[in-house]
């Protein structure tokens, strides 16, 4: 089955970092599956990541929901609001206030290439069906979801050979929304990590005009005007010696030191993260770890798994561009767990201007202002 109606082999791009928003009129977010807020602190802004700021965006969000109680209480440490932590599917709507935008990362364990990947048969992998209920709910102008890239092959059922995305798609388009999606890659935008994730954007069908992607800031090798891809080594090499530093959140020896290793197995920490490339794709496993380190313990002797130690709280949320300063106050397990699930912020912050540029090239009253016409990559 092809995606035509809903892949642009070119789509239309915009270089956000050329955009001058237009901050007077808020936009309203509703937030669903939020987690501990990774794609809500891209969409807010005004937060810095390895000495570069990311300027605030005209986002407002008014309600965030998750089901998983240390994420919300993270959320609610570092957003400075509550949000609501209940099972989206009974959740009464009538909580729910109006908005412009809904966004949301969707459940992906089951769509996954590192899962069982039963996908669409299972009640999880069909939460997607509550985001539309919202949707509809808010009678948003847009929505923006997430999902792994896995999505794109895992099947309907072992029965019909209809590609989850695909039916996904469809049933966004089915409730009024002119749907694209393209795969993203983190490190594409200057996250330290290579993490190709499907992005959905949806406009309502009687205001759309066009949809638009964030321009790539970086590629491997750094051509065409564009940065090289951050490294492991940009992000946490600074961090390897000062574990347990009272100066910085969630890098203690204590929450790494429970890993074990062995030999010829992959178990807690045997992937590797290089210094000379971003990291592997950062997950949480179902035992609330993440399973990779960095350098080791003992000088010149990479392979004796005796020097090996499992990545702090902290160099995971490097890694996956959390800033510094936003906390984990939470059990490190719950922490691995939250951090492997979350949206990259920078990447959201790039995902986010691009929908804001969206929304103004609809029908609506949004103002926004290129600084030069190159903004646009047609």
């Amino acid at each position: 089955m092809s995606f035509e109606t809903y892949y642009e082999d070119k789509p239309l791009e915009v270089d956000v970092h050329k955009l001058k928003l237009e901050n007077e009129r808020k936009i309203n977010v509703v937030s669903l599956f939020s987690g501990c807020g990774g794609m809500d602190l891209g969409f807010r802004g005004d937060f810095e990541f390895l000495g570069q700021k990311y300027e605030k965006n005209p986002f407002n969000i008014i309600f965030s929901n998750d089901i998983f109680s240390a994420a919300m209480k993270v959320y609610e440490h570092n957003f400075k609001h509550k949000g609501v932590e209940e099972d989206i599917s009974e959740m009464d709507l009538s909580c729910v206030p109006k908005a412009d935008i809904v966004i949301g990362g969707f459940p992906c364990q089951d769509f996954s290439l590192a899962g069982k990947r039963k996908g669409l048969m299972t009640e999880r992998g069909r939460l997607y069906e509550h985001m539309i209920r919202v949707i509809k709910h808010c009678d948003a102008k847009m929505f923006v979801a997430e999902n792994v890239d896995g999505i794109r092959t895992n099947k309907t059922n072992k029965n019909i050979n209809l590609s989850a995305l695909d039916k996904i798609l469809r049933d966004f388009e089915n409730n009024g929304y002119v749907v694209q999606y393209k795969v993203l890659n983190a490190a594409d935008y200057g996250v330290p990590q290579i993490r190709k994730r499907v992005i959905i954007f949806g406009v309502k069908k009687e205001i759309y005009n066009s949809i638009y992607y964030p321009l790539a800031t970086h590629d491997e090798h750094g051509e065409f005007g564009r940065k090289a891809w951050k490294t492991s080594k940009d992000a946490i090499d600074d961090l390897w010696d000062k574990i347990d530093s009272p100066a910085i959140f969630n890098h203690t020896s204590k929450d790494y030191s429970k890993a074990k290793f062995y030999p010829g197995k992959k178990m807690q920490g045997n992937n590797r993260i290089y210094m000379d490339r971003p990291s592997c794709t950062i997950r949480a496993e179902h035992h609330g770890n993440i399973e990779a380190h960095y350098r080791t313990l003992i000088p010149h002797d990479e392979a004796n798994m005796e020097g090996w130690r499992r990545l702090s709280v902290r160099e995971c949320a490097r890694l996956q561009s959390f800033p510094d300063d936003f906390n984990f106050i939470v059990s490190a397990s719950s922490a691995y767990k939250m951090i492997g699930n979350a949206v990259p912020p920078v990447m959201g912050w790039h995902v986010a201007r691009a929908a804001f540029y969206t929304l103004s090239m609809s029908k609506q009253d949004y103002q926004v202002e290129l600084e030069l016409e190159a903004a646009i990559n047609k």
